[in-house]
Protein backbone atom coordinates (compact mmCIF):
# COMPACT_ATOMS: atom_id res chain seq x y z
CA UNK A 1 0.00 0.00 0.00
CA UNK A 2 2.80 2.26 0.84
CA UNK A 3 4.17 1.64 -2.87
CA UNK A 4 0.61 3.01 -4.55
CA UNK A 5 0.82 6.10 -2.56
CA UNK A 6 4.27 7.20 -2.99
CA UNK A 7 4.19 6.06 -6.64
CA UNK A 8 0.56 6.64 -7.44
CA UNK A 9 1.72 9.62 -10.50
CA UNK A 10 3.61 7.04 -11.86
CA UNK A 11 0.94 4.52 -11.76
CA UNK A 12 -1.62 6.99 -13.15
CA UNK A 13 0.40 7.71 -16.24
CA UNK A 14 0.80 3.97 -16.73
CA UNK A 15 -2.62 3.87 -17.09
CA UNK A 16 -3.14 7.18 -19.11
CA UNK A 17 -0.69 5.89 -21.51
CA UNK A 18 -2.14 2.06 -21.36
CA UNK A 19 -5.16 3.77 -22.21
CA UNK A 20 -4.07 5.84 -25.19
CA UNK A 21 -2.58 2.63 -26.89
CA UNK A 22 -5.69 0.80 -26.77
CA UNK A 23 -8.06 3.83 -27.79
CA UNK A 24 -8.00 3.62 -31.30
CA UNK A 25 -9.37 0.41 -30.99
CA UNK A 26 -12.10 0.55 -28.94
CA UNK A 27 -13.19 3.78 -31.14
CA UNK A 28 -12.87 1.39 -33.72
CA UNK A 29 -9.92 2.67 -35.85
CA UNK A 30 -10.20 3.49 -39.54
CA UNK A 31 -8.31 1.79 -41.78
CA UNK A 32 -6.48 3.36 -44.52
CA UNK A 33 -4.26 1.74 -47.38
CA UNK A 34 -1.63 2.58 -48.88
CA UNK A 35 -1.79 3.64 -52.73
CA UNK A 36 -0.46 0.04 -53.75
CA UNK A 37 -2.89 -1.79 -51.73
CA UNK A 38 -5.65 0.52 -53.19
CA UNK A 39 -4.67 -0.18 -57.05
CA UNK A 40 -4.54 -4.00 -55.57
CA UNK A 41 -8.07 -3.76 -54.20
CA UNK A 42 -9.25 -2.19 -57.25
CA UNK A 43 -8.00 -4.99 -59.57
CA UNK A 44 -8.40 -7.99 -57.48
CA UNK A 45 -11.43 -7.29 -55.17
CA UNK A 46 -13.11 -5.22 -58.24
CA UNK A 47 -13.21 -2.15 -55.58
CA UNK A 48 -14.56 0.91 -56.34
CA UNK A 49 -12.46 4.51 -56.06
CA UNK A 50 -14.16 7.28 -55.01
CA UNK A 51 -13.05 10.69 -54.31
CA UNK A 52 -14.41 13.14 -52.24
CA UNK A 53 -12.82 16.09 -53.35
CA UNK A 54 -15.01 19.43 -54.26
CA UNK A 55 -15.45 19.78 -58.25
CA UNK A 56 -12.83 22.07 -58.45
CA UNK A 57 -10.39 20.03 -57.20
CA UNK A 58 -11.49 17.23 -59.05
CA UNK A 59 -11.41 18.93 -62.46
CA UNK A 60 -7.44 20.26 -61.81
CA UNK A 61 -6.72 16.08 -61.54
CA UNK A 62 -7.91 12.95 -59.82
CA UNK A 63 -6.53 9.11 -60.01
CA UNK A 64 -7.72 7.87 -63.24
CA UNK A 65 -10.80 5.64 -62.97
CA UNK A 66 -12.31 7.63 -59.53
CA UNK A 67 -16.06 8.67 -59.35
CA UNK A 68 -16.33 11.63 -58.18
CA UNK A 69 -19.18 12.23 -55.86
CA UNK A 70 -18.32 15.07 -53.22
CA UNK A 71 -18.11 14.55 -49.43
CA UNK A 72 -21.37 16.79 -48.84
CA UNK A 73 -23.37 15.11 -51.45
CA UNK A 74 -21.98 10.74 -50.03
CA UNK A 75 -25.85 10.47 -48.75
CA UNK A 76 -27.77 10.85 -52.04
CA UNK A 77 -25.02 10.21 -54.91
CA UNK A 78 -23.17 7.12 -53.38
CA UNK A 79 -25.99 4.72 -53.47
CA UNK A 80 -26.58 5.54 -56.90
CA UNK A 81 -22.89 5.05 -58.10
CA UNK A 82 -22.09 2.00 -55.66
CA UNK A 83 -25.30 -0.18 -55.80
CA UNK A 84 -24.33 -3.09 -53.53
CA UNK A 85 -22.81 -2.54 -50.08
CA UNK A 86 -20.47 -5.45 -50.15
CA UNK A 87 -18.68 -3.77 -52.95
CA UNK A 88 -15.27 -2.71 -51.32
CA UNK A 89 -14.84 1.23 -51.86
CA UNK A 90 -11.44 3.27 -51.25
CA UNK A 91 -12.12 6.45 -50.42
CA UNK A 92 -9.53 9.72 -51.52
CA UNK A 93 -9.19 12.84 -51.27
CA UNK A 94 -6.69 15.52 -51.85
CA UNK A 95 -4.38 14.84 -48.33
CA UNK A 96 -6.41 12.17 -46.20
CA UNK A 97 -8.21 14.31 -43.97
CA UNK A 98 -11.34 14.31 -45.56
CA UNK A 99 -11.28 10.44 -46.49
CA UNK A 100 -11.40 9.55 -42.84
CA UNK A 101 -14.90 11.41 -42.31
CA UNK A 102 -16.12 10.05 -45.54
CA UNK A 103 -15.44 6.56 -44.58
CA UNK A 104 -17.39 6.58 -41.32
CA UNK A 105 -20.20 8.62 -43.07
CA UNK A 106 -20.06 5.39 -45.51
CA UNK A 107 -20.07 3.05 -43.09
CA UNK A 108 -23.46 4.63 -41.63
CA UNK A 109 -25.33 4.09 -44.94
CA UNK A 110 -24.29 0.39 -44.78
CA UNK A 111 -21.37 -0.06 -46.90
CA UNK A 112 -19.20 -2.96 -44.90
CA UNK A 113 -15.99 -2.95 -47.25
CA UNK A 114 -14.22 0.89 -46.72
CA UNK A 115 -10.69 2.43 -46.36
CA UNK A 116 -9.43 5.41 -47.24
CA UNK A 117 -6.16 5.80 -49.26
CA UNK A 118 -3.50 7.26 -46.83
CA UNK A 119 -2.29 10.30 -48.09
CA UNK A 120 -4.54 10.89 -50.42
CA UNK A 121 -4.13 11.99 -53.89
CA UNK A 122 -0.91 13.61 -52.75
CA UNK A 123 0.07 9.53 -51.42
CA UNK A 124 -1.35 8.85 -55.22
CA UNK A 125 1.01 11.04 -56.84
CA UNK A 126 4.16 9.95 -54.56
CA UNK A 127 3.65 6.36 -55.68
CA UNK A 128 3.74 7.80 -59.64
CA UNK A 129 0.08 5.96 -60.46
CA UNK A 130 -1.86 7.68 -63.53
CA UNK A 131 -3.93 10.98 -63.11
CA UNK A 132 -5.91 12.84 -65.09
CA UNK A 133 -7.68 15.61 -65.70
CA UNK A 134 -11.85 16.27 -66.43
CA UNK A 135 -12.68 17.62 -70.42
Amino acid sequence: MNFITQNWILILVALASGAMLFLPALQGARSSLTAAAAVQRINREKGVLIDVRDATEYAAGHARGAKHVPAAEIDTRLPQVVKNKATPIIVMCATGSRAGKAVAQIKKLGYTHVDAISGGLKGWRTAELPVEKSA
